[in-house]
């Protein structure tokens, strides 16, 4: 399986069958996606422009939007209810939090995750293998509220997303108050994507992968 980093909270991944599924595509931010994406299954988590940009995508997809089970082509994708601020959604309402299932992994992209860790939530999105989790704080959880859902899900990989670059305009944080809160960080290369293999997760115990956005 290939992950890559598009900013934000955007990854294009590929599967072993040729699929490709895109996470969240945004506008606004900042930057742009790259130009003539595709892909057979778009992923959203939530109604904000900086999550719902399906017309960045180009020609026919499916779209996963609601907290229910989706299968494509022996691709499971399971959308978890979840709120986008600490005060039950009141502030900035709902989230959805998306478990892939493909090649032997397990993927939990989590949106914009604003609530702390509930024991409810984490026994729902079950064991995973690589978290995608938000660390910029001002919409989601902070660095430290990442932390704490690290620590309860235990994946064996963790790559950081939704924090500000040089050229964001999103006010949220940028990646090294999280990054200083571990020594086990691997840099992709190329820095904005990777390979994984159900192998190669097995032999981890949690890692960080740090990415930086594709241009």
């Amino acid at each position: 399986m290939k992950i890559e980093y598009l900013g934000h909270s955007t990854f294009r991944l590929t599967f072993s069958n040729g699929k490709t599924l895109i996470t969240d595509p945004y506008t606004r931010v900042g930057y742009e996606l790259p130009k003539d994406l595709t892909a057979d299954i778009v992923t959203v988590s939530h109604g904000h422009f900086d999550h719902n940009y399906t017309a960045a995508i180009q020609g026919k997809f499916a779209l996963a939007d609601k907290p229910q089970v989706y299968t494509f082509d022996g691709i499971t994708v399971r959308g978890v209810a979840c709120k986008h601020d600490n005060q039950g959604g009141t502030l900035r309402g709902e989230n959805i939090a998306f478990v892939i299932q493909a090649d032997g992994i397990t993927l939990c992209h989590m949106g914009d995750i604003g609530e702390e860790v509930r024991v409810e939530l984490i026994e729902k999105l079950g064991k995973i293998d690589v978290l995608f989790v938000p660390i910029g704080g001002t919409y989601t959880v902070d660095y430290m509220g990442a932390k704490a859902y690290i620590d309860a899900i235990q994946p064996k990989l963790v790559i950081p997303m939704h924090y500000r670059p040089k050229d964001g305009i999103i006010d949220v944080s940028n990646e090294k108050p999280f990054l200083n809160l571990y020594t086990n960080v691997t840099y992709a290369a190329p820095k904005h994507s990777a390979e994984i293999t159900r192998d190669t997760l097995l032999e981890k115990e949690t890692d960080i992968l740090f990415m930086e956005r594709k241009s």
